[in-house]
C-alpha cells in the first residue's frame, strides 16, 4: 500500500503531520530508504553533538535518539498486538517520562546506531511478515483507532519529523 491509500480511518488525525512527511511510497521502501538515509545522518555526528540542545528544557540529541527508538519500537508492538488480533485496548505512553528514565545523555554514538539499526530492522521483518489482511486489521491505541499499516507509516513519519528538527532547530 503506498502513503496515500492509507485510509484516514486507521488512525488518529493526530498522526497526519507524520504521514504527510513520508513520500508516497510503500511501507517497507520507506522503511529502508529511512534506515539508510538516518544511519548517514548519524555516522555524520559526533559524540559531542549527543548533549547538545537547541534550547534551555529542549531535549538533548541523544534524549531525541532515544525518543526516537522507544517510539519506533512501541508502534511495531501496538502492529504486532493488533495484526494478531489481540482486540486489548492498548494505552498511551507518556514520551516526557520516558526521557529522563532513559538516561539517554550516557550512553555513545555507536550505541545510538547500533540500536536503531536493529529496531529498525525488527520493524522491517514484522511488517513484511504481515498478510495484507493482517495489516489493514484496527484495533484501539491511545483510545483511537490503528491498523499495523498505520502504525508504520506513523513511525516512519515520526522518525522523519525528528530528522528534519535536528537540521532546522539543532543545526546538525
Amino acid at each position: 500500500m503506498m502513503t496515500s491509500e492509507l485510509p484516514t480511518s486507521e488512525y488518529n488525525t493526530f498522526y497526519q503531520t507524520y504521514i504527510d512527511k513520508l513520500p508516497d511510497e510503500e511501507l517497507i521502501k520507506i522503511l529502508k530508504d529511512q534506515k539508510t538515509e538516518y544511519v548517514s545522518f548519524l555516522k555524520g555526528l559526533k559524540e559531542d553533538d549527543l548533549k547538545h540542545a537547541y534550547a534551555e528544557g529542549k531535549w538533548t540529541v541523544a534524549q531525541v535518539l532515544q525518543h526516537v527508538i522507544d517510539t519506533e519500537r512501541i508502534f511495531q508492538y501496538r502492529a504486532l498486538t493488533i495484526a494478531r488480533e489481540d482486540l486489548t485496548p492498548l494505552p498511551g505512553f507518556d514520551h516526557d517520562a520516558y526521557v529522563p528514565a532513559s538516561k539517554a545523555n550516557r550512553r555513545s554514538l555507536e550505541s545510538y546506531i547500533a540500536e536503531f539499526e536493529a529496531v529498525r530492522d525488527a520493524g522491517i521483518a514484522l511488517f513484511e511478515s504481515f498478510e495484507e489482511d493482517m495489516s489493514g486489521r484496527v484495533g484501539e491505541a491511545s483510545r483511537s483507532q490503528l491498523s499495523p499499516r498505520a502504525a508504520g507509516f506513523i513511525s516512519a513519519g515520526h522518525q522523519k519529523h525528528h530528522l528534519l528538527l535536528f537540521k532546522s532547530h539543532y543545526g546538525l
